[in-house]
């Protein structure tokens, strides 16, 4: 009982109205970074932690965890109104938030979703607060072949959930993804590979001006390709009545919502993994358990709190590691290392004994921000929703001008721009033939992850394979990749006999 008497002290401490009002502020801040493309949780840690240098500790920390979770939130409310997620963990959210709002239902969406991830979150906090040793021996035991083995995962998984008709379209996005990632210098031999003689190229893709282009751009252009019949995105049905009960519907999917804090809490735990992984996996468990998955990818609620869920809870996750280890679970948990150190704050081992009450400061200041951003949520889902209401003449060149600004603002680099254009042509072209997205940005993300653990594995091993399949987690991993593959194969196969019968 020591980790929960300790938050609720913590709790107490952080009832100072000055305090309460910067938590809520930088929480806005927050959901504002998350929501424009090319901006992120990350740069706006990384910026703040500069600015706020010679602030007291508890005002930089309840600036920057507002930002946190104001950011990772942020970038589901522009994918559920505009299908551009403004954060990579809330590619999963649009997946269902987007048709839910052409149906008329985005406030709810905004407003569910938000319900949801407060209970969610309160499990990550009490985790946090009360196991993070444990889950930080866990973690301990993944080695290069688990993580190339969970990269693969959740390339796969993702690549086989989004697609319609076959999951081999998916899959080929993944691999489509991993290529651009292989792109510019190798980390472990220092050899450039696919840089076609071009400097600009020997740094690698930035996964922000890759990400605006396979998203933004395309619904840019197929918005202006639209007749002028269906100009307007105000076109989105408003026939359904705000009067869905929040809490009712959280309450009524409470397993899901348990079930996706479980696996944002246990994913985001694992060092460099953090929250985009943990969306995909809690949207790919959400429509394997659900009593309902023929509604998935038409507008299902339980696929737009699952992702939801699971990253925000990934947040309080990423921090176990970063304490207890002094290991990023996260790139915005590593900047977050960097104002610990700044700040004097040693995290690893010996945290509970040189700053004993550290963890439960960070887990209370979690939760309030997330009361913060229910809040922010309430206030902004009405006027948010409006957006739905622009006509796309007006609308899609002010989203135009967003994705090049970000694309740019990422490195201050103009050939970023060229990639977000050059990406964003070939993101529409991919559309065209039903080829989602979400994979092809997934397998940029984690394609390092799997480059570079694949071969130190096979180093470690000098080039024995078995590696990979005499290690439990990693066999264990393997295991469920095959079970998906046949899984997979099997229902496509079917489908394709359905078609021909039918023929």
């Amino acid at each position: 009982m020591t980790g929960i008497v300790g938050l609720f002290q913590e709790f107490v401490n952080l009832m100072d109205p000055a305090i309460l009002l910067v938590l809520f502020s930088a929480t806005l801040l927050g959901v504002i970074i998350g929501a424009l493309p090319g901006l992120s949780a990350t740069m706006g840690i990384a910026l703040l932690t500069g600015l706020t240098y010679k602030f007291p500790i508890e005002y930089t920390f309840a600036i920057l965890m507002g930002v946190y979770v104001g950011a990772i939130y942020g970038g589901s409310m522009s994918a559920i109104l505009l299908n551009i997620p403004g954060t990579a963990s809330a590619a999963a959210t649009a997946l269902e938030g987007n048709p839910l709002a052409k149906k008329g239902m985005a406030e709810t969406a905004i407003k569910v979703t938000r319900a949801a991830s407060i209970v969610g979150t309160f499990i990550g906090v009490v985790a946090l607060a009360t196991i993070a040793p444990p889950l930080a021996k866990v973690a301990l035991m993944f080695t290069s072949p688990e993580y190339f083995m969970l990269a693969l995962f959740g390339v796969l998984i993702c690549g086989s959930i989004v697609t319609m008709d076959i999951p081999l379209k998916g899959w080929i996005g993944g691999v489509i993804g991993l290529l651009i990632a292989m792109i510019g210098m190798d980390k472990i031999d220092g050899a450039s590979r696919f840089d076609f003689g071009l400097v600009e190229l020997m740094g690698g893709i930035s996964m922000v001006p890759a990400m605006i282009g396979f998203y933004a751009i395309p619904e840019v252009i197929k918005a202006f390709a639209k007749s002028s019949d269906d100009i307007e995105i105000g076109k989105a049905k408003d026939v359904v009545k705000q009067n869905i009960p929040i809490w009712g519907t959280v309450f009524k999917n409470i397993r899901l919502v348990v079930q996706s804090a479980l696996i944002g809490l246990g994913i985001g735990s694992l060092p460099g993994v953090g929250e985009d992984v943990a969306a995909w996996v809690g949207y790919d468990a959400a429509k394997k358990t659900s009593k309902h998955p023929e509604k998935f990818g038409t507008g299902s609620l339980e696929g737009a709190i699952a992702p939801e869920v699971s990253n925000n809870s990934a947040i309080g996750g990423a921090m176990i590691p970063m304490l207890t280890l002094a290991v990023p679970g996260s790139p915005p948990a590593a900047v977050l290392l960097g104002a610990l150190m700044i700040h004097n704050v040693r995290p690893g081992p010996m945290i509970m004994r040189d700053n004993p009450g550290f963890i439960n400061y960070i887990a209370a200041l979690l939760f309030l921000a997330v009361l913060a951003l229910w809040i922010a949520g309430i206030l902004l889902a009405k006027p948010m929703s409006m957006i739905l209401k622009v006509p796309t003449v007006y609308l899609m060149p002010i989203v135009s001008v967003l994705s090049i600004v970000g694309a740019f603002a990422i490195s201050n680099n103009p050939f970023d721009i060229i990639i977000a254009l050059v990406f964003g042509v070939l993101g529409y072209l991919l559309d065209k033939m039903k080829y989602s997205p979400a994979p092809i940005v997934l397998g940029i993300i984690l394609g390092p992850m799997i480059d570079e653990n694949f071969r130190r594995a096979l180093m470690v091993s000098k080039g024995d394979p078995s590696i990979f399949f005499t290690q439990p987690i990693s066999l264990f991993f393997f295991v469920i990749i095959c079970l998906t593959i046949f899984k997979n194969l099997s229902s496509s196969s079917k489908k394709s006999k359905k078609i021909n019968l039918s023929e």
